[in-house]
């Protein structure tokens, strides 16, 4: 896979408890619909991948789990 460019800066789940995930997913991909690709941070999380990943599914936006080293964060594709 080729490298990907960010324009925005990644948005940090670590800190966040699970039901506030949605909510922030949801405002920082509607936001910037015209900045992809963009990461999010979720760490090894299962449940937060999970979460995330509904969120997205529910809006339709591709997207991407880590890659062969790192799976603790999801790629935003469009």
């Amino acid at each position: 896979m080729k490298k990907l460019y960010f324009k925005e800066k990644p948005l940090d789940l670590h800190t966040v408890n699970h039901p506030d995930v949605t909510h922030l997913v949801e405002n920082y991909v509607l936001c910037r619909q015209n900045s992809f690709p963009l990461k999010i941070i979720t760490g090894d999380s299962n449940e937060m991948k999970r979460i995330v990943t509904e969120c997205l599914k529910s809006h339709k936006f591709k997207y991407q789990i880590g890659d062969k080293f790192n799976k603790g964060y999801i790629i935003v594709l469009k």
